[in-house]
C-alpha cells in the first residue's frame, strides 16, 4: 500500500484526488468505484496490475474520497465524471486505456467508451453491465421502501444517514450490499434501519478497512454520493450517435449472490446474451459465492480474471 502515491490533478475547477501504482511507460488501467466506495476499494487490484507490468489509476469521483465536493453537488450528473476522466487523462497525457469499474462507474466508463472509442483498449466492469437509457425505469415495479426510490428522495436519506457518523453509514451499507437479497424497508422503516447495531462486518473487510473509509466520507459527506449515482440516474445523456453499440473488447464479472442479479429483468438480461447488442465483444464471468463487493472479497481470483483479459487485450 506504501507504494500506491496520491497527487491532485486540478481538471474543471476541482481538484481531483488519483491513487497511482506502476511505471508511466506502462499500458493504463484506469480503476472507477461505485458507492459506497472511493479509490481504496481497488486497493488488491492496482497493486496486482502494477506487479505485472501496468500502471494502475484510481481517482475519487468528485465530491467522493479526498476530491473536491463540487460548488453545487444536487446538479452533479454523470456526464460531468466522464469529462472528469477525459480531463484527468488529457492532464497526464495518456492517450488509450483499459477500464475497470465497479457498480456505477459502468455509468462512466461505457459513456467514455461511446464519445471516444479510439481511448479505450479494453473495459472490464463488476455488478453492473452496459444498461441501455431509459433502463432505471425497470426499477419502479419494486416496492416504495427499495432503497434506490429512498435515497433518490432529497432530504429522506440525509435524514436517515444523518442519524449515525459516516462510519456507521459506510458500514451499514457494506453489510447490506454483502447480501443477495435487494434492501426494502417497510413504510415506517428507514434503509439504515434495516441493519442490526450488532451485524458484523463481513469477514473480508476489516475494521482497518472500515476507518479509511469512514474517514473520507466523514470528509465528503454524502451529498455529491445521493446525486450522482441515485439521483442522476433519469438525466439523458446526449450521445454523438443513436447507435449506443460499443466494439470494444469488454468482460462482465458478476458474483453469483450479487444482489443486483435480483433487479427486475436484470439476470435475463445478461444470461439471455440481450447486453451483447450493445457490448458484442462481451465475455461475462460467473463468480461464485461472490457478492456485490467480489474485488474485496475474492481478490486473488478477481486479480486473475483482470490480468487474463489485460494481457489477451494488451495495446
Amino acid at each position: 500500500m506504501d507504494a500506491i502515491k496520491h497527487t491532485y490533478v486540478q481538471v474543471n475547477g476541482l481538484n481531483l484526488h488519483v491513487a497511482e501504482i506502476g511505471s508511466d511507460s506502462s499500458p493504463v488501467v484506469v480503476f472507477l468505484h461505485g458507492f459506497p466506495e472511493i479509490w481504496y476499494t481497488w486497493r488488491h487490484q492496482m497493486i496486482a496490475v502494477a506487479k505485472s507490468g501496468f500502471r494502475a489509476i484510481a481517482p475519487d469521483f468528485r465530491g467522493y474520497g479526498l476530491s473536491d465536493i463540487p460548488a453545487e453537488p444536487d446538479k452533479t450528473s454523470f456526464v460531468d465524471l466522464v469529462n472528469d476522466i477525459a480531463s484527468i487523462l488529457d492532464h497526464l497525457a495518456i492517450s488509450k486505456v483499459f477500464f475497470i469499474a465497479k457498480d456505477f462507474g459502468a455509468f462512466v466508463c461505457y459513456p467514455f467508451s461511446i464519445f471516444y472509442p479510439e481511448k479505450v483498449a479494453g473495459i472490464i466492469t463488476l455488478g453492473v453491465p452496459f444498461m441501455p437509457p431509459g433502463s432505471h425505469q425497470s426499477y419502479l415495479a419494486l416496492p416504495e421502501g427499495f432503497y434506490i426510490r429512498r435515497w433518490r428522495e432529497v432530504g429522506r436519506a440525509e435524514a436517515d444517514f444523518g442519524r449515525f457518523d459516516a462510519k456507521t453509514v459506510v458500514k451499514n451499507v457494506y453489510i447490506l450490499f454483502s447480501k443477495s437479497e435487494i434492501p426494502i424497508a417497510s413504510e415506517n422503516q428507514e434503509i439504515m434501519d434495516l441493519v442490526d447495531s450488532s451485524t458484523p462486518l463481513p469477514s473480508w473487510f476489516t475494521e482497518d478497512d472500515l476507518a479509511v473509509y469512514g474517514d473520507l466520507y466523514h470528509k465528503s459527506g454524502f451529498q455529491t454520493p445521493l446525486q450522482v449515482p441515485y439521483r442522476s440516474l433519469a438525466k439523458k445523456i446526449e450521445y454523438p450517435q443513436q447507435d449506443l453499440k460499443t466494439e470494444t473488447p469488454a468482460m462482465l464479472i458478476m458474483g453469483e449472490e450479487d444482489y443486483l442479479f435480483k433487479f427486475p429483468g436484470m439476470e435475463k438480461y445478461v444470461k439471455s446474451g440481450e447486453v451483447k447488442k450493445y457490448v458484442p465483444n462481451l465475455e461475462i464471468i460467473y463468480v461464485p459465492q461472490g457478492s456485490h463487493f467480489v474485488q474485496e472479497q475474492f481478490p486473488d481470483q478477481v486479480n486473475q480474471l483482470i490480468l487474463d483479459f489485460l494481457n489477451r487485450n494488451k495495446y
